[in-house]
């Protein structure tokens, strides 16, 4: 597949800069994959709407944002490697220098693509780590965190999950894996084939006894792109915990998910390749053109879309 196959055009005005007032007054957008009908509601209708076992991802975003002053930058967590170790991103990624110490950041290793191996003081105390396509301050950091986060060690929220409140998951059979988002969620693809992209490993625990119930679920909803790698990569006989370097694009056969709770995403976005291995690849096309045409609201702080 041709990376260019996941451009497509969106009007700015489209980008939510805020949540919405309620999480789950988003509207949410649903395609049933054996008829091709599409159907519009709000989140809060979604345990109406499917009877399935809900997996949801319980990673909760670091605090991660750390601004330095000298040259004027900022260092972004993306990995907790070991104790006071970390992986980050830091720009300006040239003047930057191994050794040096910028504030309570220490550079210790560059690895690449502007990553690099750090050694941070303290526990992390930065600001919310919001994508760059949002512009407007966040009042309430919570809004960038699910109501059933716990584990802490994402560089980004798990976005799907951000319109549910209490009382849609009490409407829902739920059980959680743990899968902590790292660079990819920042990172477009740069090649001219999808499928030569390398995917960088994230960490992922689920306990024992949740995996056996999602194994014998008659049906699973995934919630979120990343449950899906979690689940698909389970699936595979991987370990109960490690790292997942598993790419889902078009073409890929899916073992465990039955039906998927998704936000809008990026063109030429790892995320928007997953979608289209679920949806297929054209109808995908056709929904986020339906869309843009209904004046959905895309990326993290937009609306969702729930595949049947």
């Amino acid at each position: 597949m041709e990376s260019r196959e996941l451009d497509y055009d969106l009007p700015p005005e489209l980008i939510a800069q805020q949540p919405a007032v309620r999480r789950d007054q988003s509207r949410l957008l649903v395609y049933t994959r054996a008829t091709g009908g599409v159907a519009h509601h709000v989140f809060r209708d979604l345990p109406d709407l499917v009877r399935a076992l809900a997996v949801v991802n319980d990673t909760r975003v670091v605090p991660a944002r750390i601004p330095i002053e000298r040259p004027r930058g900022e260092v972004l967590l993306l990995e907790q490697l070991d104790g006071d170790v970390w992986e980050a991103l830091a720009r300006p990624t040239r003047r930057l220098r191994v050794g040096e110490r910028y504030g309570e950041v220490e550079l210790l290793e560059q690895l690449g693509e502007g990553r690099w191996r750090i050694r941070l003081e303290g526990e992390p105390h930065g600001a919310v780590p919001l994508p760059p396509y949002i512009t407007e301050p966040l009042g309430d950091p919570e809004r960038y965190q699910t109501v059933y986060a716990q584990a802490p060690g994402s560089a980004a929220a798990p976005t799907a999950g951000l319109h549910f409140t209490p009382e849609v998951l009490a409407r829902l059979d739920v059980e959680r894996v743990t899968l902590h988002v790292g660079l990819d969620t920042f990172r477009p693809l740069q090649v001219e084939v999808v499928e030569a992209h390398t995917i960088h490993g994230e960490r992922y625990v689920v306990r024992t006894q949740a995996w056996e119930r999602i194994r014998a679920a008659e049906r699973v909803l995934a919630v979120g792109t990343t449950t899906v790698r979690v689940l698909e990569t389970l699936a595979r006989a991987a370990p109960l915990s490690g790292r997942t370097e598993l790419f889902i694009t078009p073409g890929f056969e899916f073992r465990r998910v039955d039906c998927l709770v998704t936000n809008f995403h990026l063109p030429r976005s790892t995320l928007l390749a997953l979608v289209m291995a679920f949806a297929g690849v054209e109808e995908t096309r056709r929904l986020y053109a339906l869309a843009i045409e209904e004046r959905y609201r895309f990326y993290s702080f937009g609306d969702a879309m729930l595949i049947l």
